[in-house]
């Protein structure tokens, strides 16, 4: 704009200069006029340019000089002169003028529209890259903070995104969200964008990009470059970096590959899509309605009202298909559902069916994956295909045996065949009708939304008959499937059977009243804020524990500190932490539900009853609880990477060099991987950690039900 106002003075110059040569040549006295009225000379040329009725405002002449003939006569050539000087001032004045300010309108709104224009300095959030999940971002942003402002930067056309973002965001939301044009690795665009005075940062990218996650990795090293560059004093609280590939994501919850982030006080948070959505439905038991992201919707328990260690039926997962989100909730589902009745009768293990034409193959890229923990458990393997015998294989563990091996309470199993199959439905239909024995829950997770929801509509009628929740995993709206839901679930119809010429008449609810969407694009971000809060807990009692009586901080001690100053410690030790100790303690947190769950069951409380969450543990529950605890505690460290020693580098096998042989952890060697009963005093610490749940859930105000 600056440049065209420079051409305009040009421009004016040339055309004072052309009105002074015109004036000149015009042969008319308009000098000795100027100087009798006092009129700089230089400004009748701007007058006449400017103004069309200059000549005649100048040129008039009072009665009395005409009545004495002194006025100044306007010859011809003066008119020509005057009309020819203002027909270019109008040129200047009235089409170069307004065509500047209308084209710097226009410019602006254009760049505005292109995400040229920076307006936002500082509190803001940002996010980087745009894909189907920034919606669920922005709605996790807006539901923290409805003020606050988030910016998009993207490379993408910002009108585009604009539009898209409208059908999910009314008109006062939009006015908050600013689309930006930038490269995400581009350290030249984060000084515009202002990243080191936003709030949060969320990386997002494009899932539909091959390079997705190389692209991320990328973006975090040009951030922390950006923000470790002198003159940089303000940093943002937390980087969230999504990661597409599962196995990127694991090793980066295993890895300080960022430690230097957390090093400029900055949280950093690696984030999976699909292991998001496990959450979701294993631990938070939550998902948003598509059109009111105020409106939740609950999920079932995976194990009915909770299970007491009394209990005869074990917990069994059916996943068909093998697809990032099949995988994703399996792992998760190993890592949070443990329960007391493992402890009675070892082959009550929570059990995970993997349903695929190709488990032969996929089974094996999974073990492979995790094969510490396949070192110490077998699996099954069943070929239902059209050629197959249909027969069970018990694959013993890799590298131990005899009461080395098959301790865990977690089992995984590999079905090969077709879902749509007879062999396939008579199998789900046999499960189904095994109520007494398990607790079965079917997640359809195939690429194919189209396939999970014809599966998911016709699966055989006793799953349907005996209320069996299947999870329909559906790309964006969740509408058919809630709706159809609410519909059946919304009353009881009566069913009769008549059995030895006695009628015999019960209540049912529709057919589809257990059948649930997940996987949404538009509402898969959820952060849980409880389990961080708990996670910190949990890890501020580990570090400040007195490890030579394996006990933590008294009772009294915790009461009689405030609780502001307990919080400011367990953020400072968290910032402390590496990434893979920050999972650990949240993977504990996120089993703390259920472990209510069983809790709430052995005090002949429902499910969702918290009355007594904050009572006191008798010796047995904490007994049950604390073999709980290091049940899942054992399957953790297996699917994070560690393993299980070998005799020759076992502590316990080889008492003199126990000091030296503990170091190898440090190699994610660790030693207490084993069975609860084998374990010397150590255990005492997961018998501290169930004394202390209580307290967790007080001072984290437990809200969840």
């Amino acid at each position: 704009m600056l440049k065209q106002f420079a051409i305009l003075m040009v421009g004016l110059v040339i055309a004072l200069g052309l009105s002074y040569l015109l004036l000149a040549f015009s042969g008319c006295d308009w000098q000795e006029f100027c100087e009798d009225h006092d009129i700089s000379m230089w400004l009748l040329p701007l007058y006449l340019l400017i103004d069309s009725n200059a000549l005649n405002n100048l040129y008039v002449a009072a009665p009395e000089q005409v009545a004495n003939h002194t006025s100044h006569a306007v010859h011809g050539w003066m008119l020509i002169a005057s009309t020819l000087i203002f027909l270019v001032g109008a040129f200047v004045f009235n089409g170069i003028i307004i065509g500047i300010i209308t084209n710097s309108i226009d410019r602006r709104v254009k760049r505005h529209q292109d995400g040229m224009i920076h307006y936002l300095k500082s509190g803001h959030y940002i996010i980087m890259g745009y894909d189907e999940m920034v919606p669920s971002v922005i709605n996790h942003i807006f539901s923290k903070d409805a003020q606050a402002y988030v910016l998009i930067l993207s490379a993408k056309d910002a009108t585009a995104i604009r539009e898209e973002l409208s059908k999910s965001f009314c008109k006062a939301y939009m006015k908050r969200i600013i689309v930006n044009y930038g490269h995400r690795t581009s350290t030249e665009d984060y000084a515009d964008i202002h990243l080191e005075a936003a709030e949060q940062v969320y990386i997002i990218g494009n899932s539909h990009n091959p390079a997705h996650d190389a692209i991320n990795v990328e973006c975090m090293d040009s951030i922390y470059r950006y923000l470790n560059s002198p003159g940089i004093k303000e940093r943002p609280n937390r980087i969230t970096c999504v990661f597409k590939d599962l196995d990127t994501y694991a090793a980066f919850k295993t890895s300080d590959i960022f430690s230097q982030i957390g090093q400029l006080g900055i949280e950093f948070v690696p984030y999976n899509f699909c292991a998001g959505w496990a959450k979701q439905v294993f631990v938070k038991r939550r998902y948003h309605d598509m059109e009111d992201p105020d409106k939740e919707y609950a999920y079932p328990t995976v194990y009915g009202n909770g299970i007491k260690p009394d209990d005869d039926r074990y917990v069994h997962l059916v996943f068909v298909g093998t697809t990032n989100f099949a995988v994703a909730f399996a792992m998760e589902a190993a890592n949070v559902l443990h329960f007391p009745n493992f402890n009675r009768n070892a082959n009550l293990k929570t059990r995970i069916t993997f349903i695929d034409i190709n488990a032969d193959k996929e089974k094996d890229e999974f073990i492979t994956r995790n094969h510490h923990l396949f070192e110490v458990q077998s699996y099954h393997y069943r070929d239902l295909s059209e050629t197959g015998t249909g027969e069970v294989t018990v694959v013993p563990p890799s590298q131990f045996t005899g009461k080395e091996a098959d301790f865990l309470d977690v089992e995984f199993e590999f079905i090969k065949g077709n879902v749509f199959s007879r062999k396939i439905q008579h199998l789900i239909k046999e499960w189904a009708e095994d109520a007494d024995r398990q607790y079965l829950s079917i997640f359809l997770a195939q690429a194919d939304q189209r396939h999970n929801f014809v599966i998911g509509m016709n699966l055989p009628d006793s799953v349907y008959d005996n209320g069996i929740n299947v999870f329909i995993r559906q790309d964006r709206s969740d509408n058919f499937v809630t709706n159809l839901r609410n519909t059946d679930d919304s009353g009881m119809s009566p069913y009769s059977i008549v059995t030895n010429g006695h009628l015999i008449t019960t209540q049912r609810k529709g057919r589809y009243a257990h059948i649930y969407p997940f996987g949404m694009n538009e509402t898969g971000y959820s952060e849980d804020s409880h389990s961080l809060k708990r996670a910190k807990l949990i890890n501020y009692l580990y570090c400040t524990a007195n490890y030579d009586t394996l006990q933590f901080l008294p009772m009294a001690q915790l009461d009689a500190t405030p609780a502001d100053q307990i919080w400011a410690d367990a953020n400072k030790l968290w910032r402390k932490l590496t990434v893979a100790n920050k999972w650990s303690n949240l993977y504990n947190a996120y089993n703390i539900r259920t472990k209510l769950a069983s809790l709430r069951a052995m005090r002949g409380l429902s499910v969702d009853d918290c009355s007594r969450d904050y009572e006191a543990l008798k010796a047995y529950e904490v007994e049950e609880l604390a073999i709980v605890e290091h049940n899942r505690w054992n399957v953790e460290k297996l699917l994070m990477g560690f393993r299980k020693p070998h005799i020759e580098e076992d502590k316990y096998a080889h008492p003199a060099f126990a000091d030296v042989l503990a170091q190898n952890k440090k190699l994610f060697i660790h030693h207490d991987i084993r069975p609860y009963d084998e374990l010397n005093i150590i255990n005492m610490l997961d018998k501290e950690f169930t004394r202390y749940m209580p307290w967790i859930m007080k001072m984290t105000e437990n809200n969840d039900k």
